[in-house]
């Protein structure tokens, strides 16, 4: 039974295990000599206690898990092909499926995708998949898959990779994506890193190197699952570029079977239409807005810009806040990400949580005033001024047209 355990022999009550604990979960309490460190229901056996305790009184025990297995026996990136109420695969599945490409061409193994549709679909969704890079697509036609029940499809593609064994999994971080993903982690015994964006492979030991935002997007964790198959990541919509359909290529289209004892525990009452306004994530060209527009009536002059120049209005977080434009704008950690074939950045200075929505992007125009703006450190082009200046001469240009 895994556990904080407590010398009470060793313990002196000094409390630097209290003032460790970020989480309230160890007191000390009582009076000296009997003066002792105790468990609280609030524990997450982080360790920091442990590492504060000055005299070895305090130690971490962890349920014992299969660590022996042989990590050669997995193969293969699978990538879980996500499809829309219409049976078309979301773009998110074709991007991963170019980033899988190139980390299988590091690892010399095969790309599979792993797609759930209705019985009486036809070739459509199995096809686009091999034209975006799958070699293989694992496909089963089931009714139950037909809506998005994530019993039933961890039950599916965890009876799959039981079988199969694959080395990794990605997975689109939708909503449905999100929920299906911790859920196989679980089934699975594995490990899972949410909101990765990037993915690196160590073609020597095929460890997948997991980069995602954390401390509130401060700084950026490299994670890795050295003792678990399969590695299991999702990654947002728009982090990498979606490749180009090449209608020649060729694949392998294998159907599979779900399990005829699954049972859906859920029934659909009824489908309300989402908004139906587009996604800035769909935009070729995107203007993104922050601080440096200076107050919100400067909006006018960067709508008139966007209009010219055929794009999508994005800003950062500070804006949204402020009330100057509302949520779908937002681009970054905590809104939406991006990869626009053309993204002009006005008055944006870059912080992590911001660029990590905006790392697909093929080419970033950056205008700030600040020439140590970490934005320049993302851009192909950079002008140092005042961009609201700038803006007012790029829309005299283009109507001089």
């Amino acid at each position: 039974m895994s556990g904080l355990l407590i010398d009470v022999e060793a313990c002196v009550g000094c409390g630097r295990c209290v003032r460790a604990c970020a989480s309230g979960g160890i007191v000390v309490e009582g009076e000296r000599p009997n003066r002792c460190a105790h468990v609280t229901d609030s524990c997450i056996l982080c360790g920091s206690c442990v590492d504060a305790c000055p005299v070895g009184a305090l130690s971490v025990e962890r349920d014992k898990t299969q660590t022996d297995i042989d990590l050669s026996a997995y193969h293969d990136i699978w990538v879980f092909a996500q499809t829309d109420s219409t049976g078309a695969v979301l773009p998110v599945a074709f991007e991963l499926l170019g980033r899988a490409r190139e980390l299988a061409a590091q690892r010399e193994c095969r790309v599979v995708a792993v797609l759930g549709e209705a019985s009486n679909a036809d070739d459509a969704a199995a096809n686009a998949l091999v034209a975006r890079g799958a070699d293989e697509v694992l496909r089963c036609q089931d009714d139950r898959l037909a809506t998005n029940d994530s019993g039933v499809f961890a039950h599916w593609i965890c009876a799959l990779a039981r079988e199969y064994r694959p080395e990794v999994i990605l997975y689109g971080a939708t909503d449905f994506g999100r929920e299906l993903a911790p859920s196989i982690a679980v089934r699975l015994q594995t490990g899972l890193t949410a909101d990765c964006t990037v993915l690196e492979i160590d073609e020597k030991t095929g460890l997948l190197h997991q980069t995602r935002p954390a401390f509130g997007g401060n700084l950026m964790a490299t994670i890795m699952c050295p003792a678990h198959r399969p590695q299991m990541a999702t990654v947002r919509p728009g982090i990498f570029c979606e490749p180009e359909a090449d209608a020649n290529r060729t694949g392998k289209v294998t159907d599979v079977e779900l399990d005829a004892a699954v049972a859906s525990h859920m029934r659909v009452v009824e489908h309300i239409p989402a908004d139906s306004q587009a996604s800035i994530a769909e935009a070729k060209r995107l203007l993104v807005l922050g601080r440096g527009i200076g107050s919100k009536k400067n909006l006018p002059v960067m709508r008139r810009l966007a209009e010219l120049l055929g794009a999508e209005i994005g800003c950062t977080r500070p804006l949204v806040e402020a009330g100057w434009l509302e949520y779908r704008h937002q681009v970054g950690q905590t809104g939406v990400s991006v990869a626009p074939e053309l993204l002009i950045s006005l008055g944006v200075s870059g912080a992590i949580q911001h660029l990590a929505g905006t790392s697909g992007a093929q080419t970033v125009l950056a205008v700030n005033e600040d020439a140590d703006a970490p934005i320049f450190n993302a851009a192909q082009y950079a002008i140092v001024g005042d961009c609201v200046e700038v803006a007012q001469r790029l829309i005299a240009q283009l109507e001089a047209r």
